[in-house]
């Protein structure tokens, strides 16, 4: 055993490997979830550095938390590997390429966008946005509206939305009739050990950091003290991944505070899709139009950094909370009225569009692409560069 122990440390990469690995798996991040493969191909079978069970066991954690899962799963990896800094390391390294890109757009989009060239890309764009909600919505409720019950969930919470009803409580109105209407019992995992109070220190780093962190910039400056609440408040509120947060994001940065019009965010969504990473990296975009490059900055860490204390603090009870069928219950109902959620944003989306038959053949195009598992990327660019001369 203490031979297995020396062979198994010995495995274990520097913080700088992890940090470059993923810097690399990072300028390549493109395709949302399907990361997941390629984390896994990194991490288990190139270079053996957890073994499968053990994969399996943090991808079912990201996936069942809220928040975005290709970068929880990452920053797992880095913590069974390295604790803390390890976390960091993976975090950092597969969020900075979609970061620093994402950035350079923004200040790009915010000196040009009213000039001829740009005004043409970003209203095809703007169909281009509807046209991936709409396939979102489509693919994301095909995995989970099983029963008549996730239809009805489902079309219930897009009425109440259309009815003005703070998204917030209808998350919280759809786990309270998940527990209720749903007969799911916690499922049985093989039961991991880890070290409860090593995890726990870490997290009390962590949102120690972060709280620190929110209160400094109370007294720095209002609107950025704003965002770093407002953005967790979107992720712990956020099941089933990115397009999840999407509209709750929506409804705080354009509907609660008026931050940014319905354009401007489609828009940043826009650009997101053409970059590396997850689509709450939009939260970059948003960051910088409100107060430049330290909005940026704070708007990213806001949006991901929850993600890190999740990952941290629920480890240890994850085999718990995966048996409870209360939880389980529940998050079927709030899975449910995401698709719901991703609906409704999809109806306001397609309402600040004025459209005509141009723009219909065009959104009608690109959802066909989509439907048909075109990359995103290209029928982004693509349909960019269309837009330039049809519009």
């Amino acid at each position: 055993r203490r031979m297995n122990n020396k062979i198994e440390i010995s495995r274990r990469p520097s913080i700088i490997h992890l940090f470059l690995s993923f810097l690399r798996l990072g300028l390549t991040a493109f395709g949302g979830l399907a990361m997941i493969a390629y984390i896994k191909e990194l991490s288990v079978n190139k270079n053996k550095w957890i073994d499968e069970d053990s994969f399996k066991h943090g991808l079912t954690l990201c996936q069942t938390l809220p928040g975005p899962m290709v970068v929880n799963t990452a920053s797992y990896i880095g913590l069974r590997l390295r604790g803390l800094p390890g976390m960091l390391a993976c975090f950092v390294g597969f969020l900075l390429p979609a970061f620093l890109m994402l950035l350079a757009f923004s200040i790009i989009y915010h000196k040009a966008h009213n000039l001829p060239a740009m005004i043409s890309v970003f209203e095809g764009l703007q169909v281009i946005v509807v046209a991936i909600i709409l396939n979102a919505t489509l693919s994301f409720g095909k995995g989970t509206l099983k029963q008549r019950k996730d239809v009805l969930l489902a079309v219930i919470s897009a009425t109440v939305l259309l009815l003005k009803v703070n998204p917030f409580f209808v998350i919280i109105g759809a786990a309270l009739v998940g527990i209720i209407a749903y007969d799911i019992m916690g499922s049985k995992m093989p039961s991991m050990s880890f070290r409860s109070s090593g995890y726990f220190k870490d997290a009390l780093i962590l949102f120690g950091f972060f709280v620190t962190c929110i209160f400094f910039l109370l007294f720095l400056n209002k609107r950025l003290f704003d965002l770093a609440l407002v953005m967790p408040k979107i992720v712990l509120f956020s099941f089933g991944g990115g397009y999840g947060a999407l509209p709750l994001m929506f409804h705080e940065v354009v509907e609660a505070k008026a931050w940014l019009d319905s354009k401007t965010f489609m828009d940043g969504v826009a650009l997101g899709q053409i970059t590396p990473g997850p689509i709450l990296i939009n939260a970059t975009f948003i960051g910088y139009l409100l107060e430049g490059v330290l909005g940026s900055v704070v708007g990213t860490l806001a949006v991901f950094f929850p993600g890190l204390i999740l990952v941290t603090v629920t480890l240890p009870f994850f085999d718990k909370l995966k048996s409870s069928r209360y939880f389980m219950r529940a998050t079927r109902g709030i899975l449910a009225s995401f698709v719901g959620l991703l609906l409704f944003v999809a109806i306001k989306f397609a309402l600040a569009v004025p459209w005509d038959v141009i723009k219909v053949v065009l959104g009608l195009a690109v959802l066909t692409a989509l439907v048909k598992k075109v990359d995103i990327l290209y029928v982004v660019l693509i349909g960019a560069v269309i837009s330039v001369f049809i519009f």
